[in-house]
């Protein structure tokens, strides 16, 4: 049995996690706007009631829950799945960085554990939750990854694991649903204008200057979440594999067996980028000196 090709959101239900902020918020708005009914899944309870206040009652369902809980994600899929008649759409966009960043070596182990319990057992979570009503209703699964997923990672490790690891998750996942109606797809943001990027955007002094360093031209300008939004609403319609956006990063993800060794090649020969590393970790033991002396 194959999908239909379009798929207009319409009167369908769209369950979005990490929908307070950035690009799960701006997407739940214009899903919104195409008449969809959105379930708003976030941690907090202020983004997402603040939103749900600004879209009104009828077609919203905000919810407090985690996706490292199991059990309040499948509560909270019942409960849409009770309100609204059905689950169409899951867009697993719950997500969180090492913010200050810091090596493999100076990194606390809680830290580089619990991105890697969000970004990765999140997002497989937030799909086992919602797979059994997507195949009912030959739907489609959208899960956020990164150009980290192809990018060197370098101060930002277990984001970029994570965000890999994601990618993969959700090409396995087309590949098995393949020929039963429902289809998934990988979302890659650039570099978007929301918190998880403030610190590598002018927020973290040496993080920003490692950006500027590592990423040329225009490949380091960020965009504003709502343009996230429409090239992702875009891609639901299409149920494409891969939604890209900006679409500048498209050559360098195709032609990622090319680069990834040109600049893992050029990192490791880069002087200006060894030095802003250790003094990112001169910093770290100065932090933890002074904790020593408080």
């Amino acid at each position: 049995m194959f999908h239909s090709r379009h798929l207009n959101l319409q009167g369908k239900t769209v369950f979005i996690t990490g929908a307070g902020s950035g690009i799960g918020a701006a997407c739940a708005r214009l899903f919104h706007a195409q008449g969809a009914f959105v379930v708003l899944v976030d941690v907090s309870a202020g983004g997402i009631n603040a939103l749900a206040g600004e879209l009104g009652d009828a077609r919203t369902l905000a919810r407090v829950a985690s996706v490292t809980e199991r059990d309040q994600l499948d509560q909270v899929v019942h409960e849409a799945v009770a309100r609204f008649g059905r689950l169409d759409v899951v867009f697993a966009n719950a997500g969180i960085a090492c913010d200050p960043p810091a090596t493999v070596l100076h990194m606390k182990e809680v830290t580089f554990e619990r991105i890697i319990e969000v970004n990765l057992l999140g997002v497989w979570r937030t799909v086992r939750a919602c797979l059994p009503f997507i195949i009912e209703s030959k739907g489609h699964i959208l899960l956020t990854s990164s150009i980290y997923a192809y990018v060197n990672g370098v101060v930002n490790a277990p984001y970029a694991m994570s965000k890999a690891g994601v990618e993969m998750f959700g090409r396995a996942l087309r590949a098995e649903l393949a020929g039963t109606g429902a289809t998934a797809g990988v979302l890659y943001p650039g570099w978007v204008s929301t918190p998880i990027s403030r610190c590598a955007m002018g927020g973290h002094a040496v993080a920003s200057a490692l950006v500027r360093l590592a990423y040329p031209g225009s490949l380091k300008t960020p965009i504003a979440p709502e343009a996230v939004a429409a090239a992702t609403l875009q891609g639901i319609q299409r149920r494409a594999a891969r939604i890209m956006v900006p679409r500048r990063w498209v050559p360098i993800s195709m032609l990622r067996g090319i680069l990834n060794p040109i600049s893992d090649w050029i990192i490791d020969r880069h002087r200006g980028i060894h030095a802003l590393v250790r003094e990112l970790e001169q910093q770290k033991e100065e932090q933890k000196e002074q904790q020593k002396v408080d």
